[in-house]
């Protein structure tokens, strides 16, 4: 039974002096300032707490609670004041480790006394705490400390705390645990919120960060190098990270971080991207692989870090591609002969990009500004034509080498892998339009001269520009191999039909194409012999029957003939053109021609007949002889077939010069005419009205195989207007409407 039950009234001085002040506080007192262990026999602590719950459940006046609440605090008070403070400050000024050391020791004697208080008062938190809205024993407890020790000694313990960091930061060797357990107080203070430790440790620690760094930075600039700097930096950084997880507070890292960031990456960022002899373009030309993943990677913490890098790198693969371009230039100005055919210079700039789109991937993990300062620097350098031939005509050039028969010696894979590329190259290209007229100019020839050294390499280059450009690109090149699918299919019905023709001694046969898909040739009206005249006779007959609606137009400048020549008792196959079987038909009775003879003989005109006599008589095989003697053909010269004639060879390919252009540039212009004319009409029909400057920049964004210059887009509209599809605003000239 507690003694208010049996009637005994505990006074508060009786109660406090008596009881808890001698058998709790002193003795909590005595054994911390010992450093005895604190415990208490249950017997004792049994009296200690009746009393403290007696005294609180008296009845009113003789309810002690609100004076052993008024108590507790200021028996701690009195102990921080009297015991702690003075001890804290004996040690100030004595090194940071023992400021330190004595306020872990208080820390934990306060923690020791503020745990017991509370067990012996735990009835006073029950209850009275409770209904009166009033701090728990232990806030209290806490607050005095914070009132009373802490705020007294912040600033001196946040001064050795930074001291032993930036020791720490000079590599020597800390109590990392001290450190832990004073930031842990640090976070206690701030009672359930982190100010404490956010506006006395944390904002002081980030300012002796930047000056820390600020000096590191202007020392290592000044004798480091840019890869060596970028080492030290990515130690530093890794050492804060570290430092955050053994000792600080998480919500340190970012801020921390930002700071490190900033003074020792931001402020000198150009510096080092340009220092003299290794910067980025050096390590970029000396393919510092290391280094450029660690300027990349510390570069990109910063907001828009990587953007002056990117720049650079454009700039870089830039000059690169000049130096490959300047080459070819310094060839042509040497003497060296302008050819459509320059496979080295294609190769070198296939070589450079490969090497930078490797370099963009591995070591710049394909991030989306360089894969940009990759296709930049390539649009300038693809499209920097130099010499008489532009890059489309040598990009396709290279194609024609790698898929006719005869050109470059490669293994499928190997075809699959350069026609990848070229490829690669030719998505830089502005001029795609030129590119696709001369590539089908090529790809006739290879078609039709059965020097295409594989249908399937056809085939695949086509998908591979399809799937570049779309199928409006391709639709063509398409149907010209779909000519040549259906023309074997009637060739086979042909040559059944030529087999009961018993009147000619020929093996003849046709290729149909369709007009709209393959260039357009010239078509000389030559004087055929009889027996082809004959054979071209059946064949029309035969075709006729079964496309009554299709017209034939014979082309005999892309016809190719197998001639039997017997020169004494050798014989000869010669493999030669169409117009060079008939030019040596002509020759057959041994007769001598002037070339003007010749000429109206054959119904050919100058430009055509010159080239043909030019490859029988002046090549390597001449077949005729032509007088005089020499390498060019005049109206005055005189032709006769070649008795002597003689070579090692049976089958002699005799080729010819070819007189016509790689393309067609005026129908390139028109063709291009036609697409600008219809992006604009089809901007109108949707916009209705637009202003000059709006319609040309929608026409250029819809133009995607050439971009026009603005005048020629001008140009257009006025032809537009003059045909009545487009109007000028009659309130403003520069305005455009759009007549249904």
């Amino acid at each position: 039974m507690s003694n208010s039950a049996q009637g005994n009234i505990i006074q508060l001085e009786d109660g406090w002096n008596n009881v808890i002040k001698t058998g709790a506080i002193d003795v909590l007192e005595r054994t911390l300032d010992n450093g005895f262990d604190t415990s208490f026999e249950p017997k004792e602590y049994i009296r200690i707490y009746t009393t403290c719950y007696d005294m609180c459940t008296q009845r009113s006046p003789y309810n002690w609670s609100r004076d052993l609440y008024q108590r507790h605090g200021e028996t701690i008070e009195q102990y921080l004041n009297n015991t702690v403070l003075p001890a804290l400050r004996d040690k100030t000024g004595q090194g940071g480790t023992i400021l330190l050391n004595e306020l872990k020791h208080r820390w934990s004697n306060h923690q020791i006394m503020n745990k017991w208080l509370k067990k012996f008062f735990t009835y006073l938190d029950r209850y009275y705490v409770k209904h009166h809205s009033l701090p728990t024993l232990e806030q209290a407890g806490l607050r005095h400390f914070k009132d009373e020790i802490y705020m007294n000694v912040k600033d001196n313990t946040t001064s050795s705390i930074i001291s032993l960091i930036d020791e720490e930061r000079e590599g020597e060797i800390i109590d990392k645990t001290l450190v832990k357990n004073i930031i842990e107080l640090y976070e206690q203070m701030g009672m359930g919120s982190l100010d404490s430790y956010t506006n006395d440790l944390e904002t002081p620690l980030l300012d002796a960060t930047r000056s820390y760094y600020g000096r590191k930075r202007e020392d290592w600039i000044a004798r480091d190098s840019t890869p060596d700097y970028l080492i030290k930096a990515e130690k530093a950084l890794g050492e804060e990270k570290d430092r955050v997880g053994s000792y600080l507070n998480s919500a340190t890292e970012p801020k921390l971080r930002s700071v490190v960031e900033d003074e020792i990456l931001q402020k000198v960022q150009m510096n080092l991207l340009e220092k003299e002899g290794s910067g980025c373009g050096v390590l970029l030309a000396n393919d510092k692989t290391e280094d450029l993943q660690r300027m990349f990677s510390l570069f990109s913490r910063l907001e828009n870090g990587l953007q002056p890098m990117a720049d650079i790198v454009e700039k870089f693969i830039t000059s690169q591609g000049n130096a490959c371009t300047e080459k070819r230039q310094a060839r042509l100005d040497s003497g060296q002969k302008d050819k459509n055919d320059d496979p080295d210079f294609v190769k070198s700039l296939i070589d450079l990009h490969e090497k930078y789109l490797g370099v963009i991937r591995e070591t710049f993990s394909s991030h989306h500004l360089f894969q940009k300062a990759l296709k930049n620097s390539f649009e300038v350098i693809v499209n920097n034509d130099v010499g008489t031939f532009s890059n489309a005509e040598l990009m396709s050039t290279f194609c024609d080498r790698i898929l006719k028969s005869g050109g470059e010696k490669l293994s499928e894979t190997e075809v699959e892998q350069s026609l990848d590329r070229i490829v690669q190259l030719f998505s830089f290209l502005t001029d795609k339009d030129m590119f696709a007229e001369i590539y089908r100019n090529q790809l006739a020839k290879r078609l039709l001269n059965q020097r295409s050294a594989s249908d399937d390499a056809e085939k695949a280059m086509i998908a591979k520009l399809k799937v570049q450009c779309g199928t409006q690109f391709t639709s063509k090149m398409e149907g010209m191999l779909n000519d040549l699918a259906v023309g074997s299919e009637q060739k086979s019905e042909f040559d059944a039909r030529m087999e009961q023709q018993t009147d000619t001694k020929l093996s003849f046969g046709v290729q149909v194409l369709t007009v709209g898909h393959w260039p357009s040739y010239k078509a000389p009206e030559v004087a055929l012999p009889p027996q082809m005249q004959k054979c071209m006779e059946v064949f029309k007959e035969w075709h006729d029957a079964k496309h009554q609606k299709r017209r034939l137009t014979w082309v005999h400048s892309l016809g190719n003939a197998t001639v039997r020549a017997t020169f004494g008792k050798k014989s000869y196959d010669l493999q030669v053109t169409t117009l060079q079987a008939i030019v040596l038909n002509s020759f057959n009775d041994g007769k001598t021609y002037g070339f003007n003879e010749l000429k109206e003989l054959l119904n050919l005109e100058d430009i055509t007949l010159k080239p043909l006599l030019h490859s029988l008589s002046c090549g390597k095989h001449k077949i005729i002889t032509k007088s005089p003697a020499s390498n060019k053909i005049n109206s005055t010269d005189s032709f006769c077939g070649n008795p002597k004639f003689s070579s090692n060879m049976r089958k002699i390919r005799i080729p010819v010069a070819n007189v016509d252009s790689s393309h067609n540039k005026s129908r390139v212009e028109e063709d291009r005419s036609v697409a600008i004319e219809a992006a604009i009409v089809r901007i109108m029909k949707a916009r209705k009205t637009l202003s000059h400057q709006q319609l040309v920049a929608e026409v250029l964004s819809q133009l995607s195989f050439f971009k026009p210059q603005p005048r020629v887009i001008k140009k257009r509209i006025e032809a537009l207007i003059d045909r009545e599809y487009l109007e000028r605003s009659a309130e403003n000239s520069q305005q455009y409407n759009y007549l249904a």
